[in-house]
């Protein structure tokens, strides 16, 4: 269910190597995906402690960095329950759910040329992992979405980007996350076959502030 998620700090500020942050205390940055089984339930996992970090090289246009969601974050249909049958899954009940995160790390991805309170719309392929596990077949997720600047004073006081992004077809069976790869869970692997889907929709609400170089202690307000 990702994702994370991920990264899409999809930036474009006046300043080379300008760092960007999304505050996973904020509140307001969201992470959601939607598992729709035709034939079963309509599950949907949510987390709202995104963190990204990410830095923008303004001369090559280009933003690299991580975003990640801590799985013991997301809850699945608001429902405690669930929720833990979820990190069994992610887990595989082979690790603790408090070392576990989705994650996507994203470097040199090309970016449009952002004008204050203007989408642009992007696109990216971006490598996600869940508990540190990659996609079986290696593929990187596709995601796509819009980066929205605010210039200072717009949206706080230092320069903020909106990021709104997708990732269609998630499949969490790709990352091994489900019952027939978590012990235990055997015994109910057919019985879920069609009630829980493998394939959903991600999407993440992300607000990326300017914040100071590591090291520096003065806030960037360009």
């Amino acid at each position: 269910m990702l994702a994370v998620i991920p990264l899409l700090l999809l930036a474009a500020a006046p300043a080379a190597g300008e760092h960007l942050r999304v505050d996973p205390e904020a509140g307001n940055n969201t992470f959601s995906a939607v598992f729709d089984a035709k034939l079963g339930e309509r599950i949907t996992a949510t987390s709202s402690a995104v963190a990204c970090d990410a830095v923008l090289d303004e001369a090559t246009g280009t933003v690299s960095g991580t975003c990640a969601v801590p799985l013991t974050t997301v809850m699945v249909d608001n429902e405690p329950t669930k929720s833990d049958h979820f990190r069994q899954w992610a887990t595989n009940k082979k690790s603790s759910p408090e070392t576990c995160r989705l994650e996507a790390r994203f470097d040199g991805v090309k970016l449009g040329k952002l004008a204050p309170e203007t989408p642009i719309p992007f696109t990216a392929e971006v490598p996600f992992t869940v508990c540190g596990r990659a996609r079986t077949d290696g593929r990187k997720e596709q995601v796509t979405g819009t980066a929205l600047l605010f210039p200072p004073g717009a949206y706080g006081a230092t320069r903020t980007l909106r990021i709104r992004a997708t990732v269609e077809r998630f499949d969490r069976d790709a990352y091994h996350i489900g019952p027939g790869y978590t012990d235990g869970w055997l015994a109910r692997v057919q019985s879920l076959a069609k009630v829980v889907a493998e394939v959903g929709t991600v999407e993440l609400s992300l607000f990326a502030k300017s914040v100071p170089a590591p090291g520096t202690t003065a806030a960037v307000s360009k």
